[in-house]
């Protein structure tokens, strides 16, 4: 792998489905060309910062490198397509200063540590229906996709205030949303069918919209749907970012969490036998996935970076997991360790776009964990793991494993499969 192709990996789906691959061209970019020129087919060019200090720089200059109007990497022809259609998303990570600090006030009071400590009940009773609905598996399960990726969604989709008999199809949405990348995913193959997903998320929410409005509930759809100031959409956006977001990234730690565990058996015998180290490996989980892979930042006039001159106009990727795995700022940054402390990951970014829901998904990840690890006796693969191919948000989206819990073996276990609680 030279220089170039170690570029083109960054705006490569199938890389990030590929560990060893991405893993190898961050290195090398990092060592050899950490602000590089990347002009991919397909894509319009762009700046790769994959140095932990370079991210966390353009991260605190907000104002100079901001959001609009470029803040993921799109394929061109995608691009072409929304601006066509008059109509595209408009979230907070579109957003910049002022209406992003606006926009992101609407919602803040249902992050903050007081609600989360009204959530924690509810969390922990939902972690152990999806720990208890591993039983109805005969002890063998696909984790990332019969756990993983219900649990996160029933936790969002329940602040939401949306009912139960929906979340199958928010599930839909969202795997196809973040999924526009991979064949077995996507909706379809070209532009036009990818933004369908788009509209499809707007119209179920703008039938919410005018719900929440007719008859408002104490949920945090009700809060969006009769906020000031936010056109329609403006509103449905609202809903995509927190619904989508919310869940995805979780449920790819979630799944990504036990594979750590698994490939690394002296972690997860550490863990089982500290328990208070949990809070210290969920920040691990969260660093040695990086579900968010990258945002965009335009520069808006001239700056220098390592002495690289990035001209106003330009396009800069910030690499979240090359970040993540910087030499210069972890100790032996491709050891999973649940100690591991300090700790200064970028997963969740930093500044004035620090995730919005940090500290819920590390609640539902510590929670959904601790209940495993006190119940499971053993766990082991039982196939290969597959990832996702994408270029912004993902992780397994296979993840097959055998497992005992404590008092059982497998034979004792239900052969039948199933939903607990009926969320599909």
């Amino acid at each position: 792998m030279n220089l170039d192709e170690a570029g083109l990996a960054l705006a490569d789906p199938t890389a990030y489905a590929d560990e060893k691959r991405f893993h190898q061209a961050c290195a090398m970019l990092r060592a050899e060309s950490p602000v590089h020129w990347v002009d991919a087919p397909g894509y319009r060019p762009f700046w790769a910062v994959t140095k932990h200090a370079d991210v966390l720089e353009i991260e605190r200059r907000h104002q100079l490198f901001v959001n609009a109007p470029r803040p993921l990497l799109v394929a061109a022809a995608a691009e072409e397509q929304m601006a066509a259609s008059g109509v595209a998303l408009r979230t907070l990570i579109h957003m910049d200063d002022p209406d992003h600090a606006v926009v992101r006030a609407i919602a803040a009071d249902w992050f903050k540590p007081a609600a989360m400590r009204r959530m924690q009940e509810r969390i922990d009773t939902l972690a152990r229906r999806y720990v208890d609905r591993m039983l109805d598996f005969g002890g063998a399960c696909d984790f990332a996709t019969d756990i993983a990726s219900h649990y996160p969604l029933y936790v969002i989709l329940s602040l939401l205030g949306l009912p139960e008999s929906d979340f199958p199809r928010m599930l839909q949405l969202t795997q196809e949303l973040f999924g526009g990348s991979d064949p077995e995913r996507r909706r379809g193959a070209t532009p036009e069918e990818q933004f369908a997903v788009v509209l499809d998320f707007f119209a179920y929410f703008q039938e919410l919209t005018a719900s929440r409005r007719r008859e408002p509930t104490d949920d945090l759809a009700s809060t969006i749907a009769n906020a000031e100031g936010l056109s329609e959409l403006d509103t449905a956006s609202y809903y995509v970012i927190i619904a989508t977001a919310g869940h995805d990234t979780t449920s790819s730690t979630v799944a990504g969490g036990l594979h750590a565990l698994m490939a690394h058996p002296d972690q997860l015998a550490r863990l089982r036998a500290r328990p208070e180290l949990m809070p210290l490996a969920v920040d691990e989980m969260i660093r040695w996935v990086t579900p968010v892979k990258e945002f965009m930042r335009t520069a808006t006039a001239d700056y220098d970076l390592r002495g690289v001159r990035i001209r106003e106009g330009d396009a800069v990727l910030l690499s979240y997991p090359s970040a993540n795995r910087d030499e210069d700022v972890f100790d032996d940054p491709f050891r999973f360790d649940v100690g591991r402390n300090p700790n200064r990951h970028l997963a969740f970014g930093f500044g004035a776009h620090y995730c919005l829901g940090a500290a819920l998904a590390r609640m539902e990840v510590r929670a959904l964990f601790t209940e495993l690890l006190s119940r499971l006796s053993s766990v082991e693969p039982d196939g290969a793991p597959e990832w996702v191919a994408t270029t912004f948000v993902g992780g397994l989206k296979r993840l097959p494993i055998r497992y005992e819990f404590a008092g059982t073996t497998g034979s004792d276990l239900p052969q039948q499969g199933g939903a607990v609680g009926g969320d599909g």
